[in-house]
């Protein structure tokens, strides 16, 4: 992320969402309601254009299919913890992530939002002009994820190590250093009670490193120069399980490109592509 700037991509993910809701009920694979009012205006104009007329599926073929599976997968985790009765809410490098708003949160849930204080203050005025308000069942935890460690901050912040407790880390571990990655993972295994859970995203090590070529990829490296956000975390495909146990998690289910399509792409959906070279996967304490 560029110096005294709120993070782009961060944005763009909020636009892919905005275009993708205004699908019809019956082909759109997420919905979200506030997408479009945190998405900055010019970008919704002109990149939700190349959206629209199918500009950006040629430049990154898949990529928004990945983005969109990835939103719907881990609504559907939350959906999972919540009706199993969760008691506390973490989103880490939350973006313009609207889970804390668009889903119905039980009263009891302890809800904190976990982010970069420049992206964090600009997500805050946006939440203003929204709601009118800023809403009261949500603490705003700012942490420089590369430069900070979210223990001390999360701490003071009010979350109980004794609550079982689901962690979202969405688009955020191929933009950290492997020392970020793991001072994070670390926290949750020694600061979250057994059947909490981490779920997060991460990029194959063979695509960051070129073995395995894709567009987006490249895409991402030349326009770094504006967002200022660079790839630098992997992981080898196949390894997570083994990666997450080496650290101190119980359990591991880790999610393909390939299951995603399955589970979402159907029916009206069935030929939109899905890019390679991801996984999302969850780790149980």
């Amino acid at each position: 992320m560029r110096k005294n700037q709120s993070s782009l991509t961060a944005a763009g993910i909020a636009l892919a969402r905005a275009v993708e809701s205004e699908r019809p009920e019956d082909e759109r694979i997420c919905y979200d309601l506030y997408a479009r009012q945190f998405t900055p205006a010019w970008m919704y104009y002109i990149f939700g254009f190349f959206i629209k007329t199918g500009y950006a599926e040629l430049r990154g073929p898949g990529v928004i299919g990945f983005l969109m599976a990835r939103e719907r997968y881990i609504d559907d985790v939350l959906n999972n913890y919540l009706n199993e009765g969760l008691h506390q809410l973490v989103i880490l490098g939350a973006g313009y992530d609207s889970r804390s708003y668009r889903f119905d949160l039980p009263r009891r849930l302890k809800t904190f939002e976990v982010d970069h204080p420049l992206t964090q203050a600009d997500k805050l005025k946006k939440v203003q002009q929204v709601f009118g308000r800023i809403p009261t069942h949500v603490t705003y935890v700012a942490v420089d994820f590369n430069a900070q460690t979210i223990s001390e901050r999360l701490l003071a912040s009010g979350y109980d190590p004794n609550l079982i407790s689901l962690f979202i880390w969405q688009g955020v571990t191929m933009y950290l250093t492997p020392e970020g990655v793991d001072a994070t993972l670390a926290f949750v295994v020694n600061h979250a009670t057994p059947g909490s859970a981490i779920v997060f995203d991460y990029v194959y090590q063979a695509v960051l490193d070129g073995t395995q070529k894709q567009n987006e990829i490249n895409n991402i490296r030349r326009y770094r120069f504006m967002t200022g956000e660079g790839l630098s975390f992997g992981i080898p495909e196949g390894t997570v399980e083994l990666f997450l146990r080496q650290r101190g998690f119980q359990q591991v289910i880790d999610v393909n490109t390939e299951t995603l399509k399955a589970a979402y792409y159907t029916g009206k959906n069935a030929c939109r592509k899905m890019v390679g070279g991801y996984s999302i996967v969850i780790g149980k304490v």
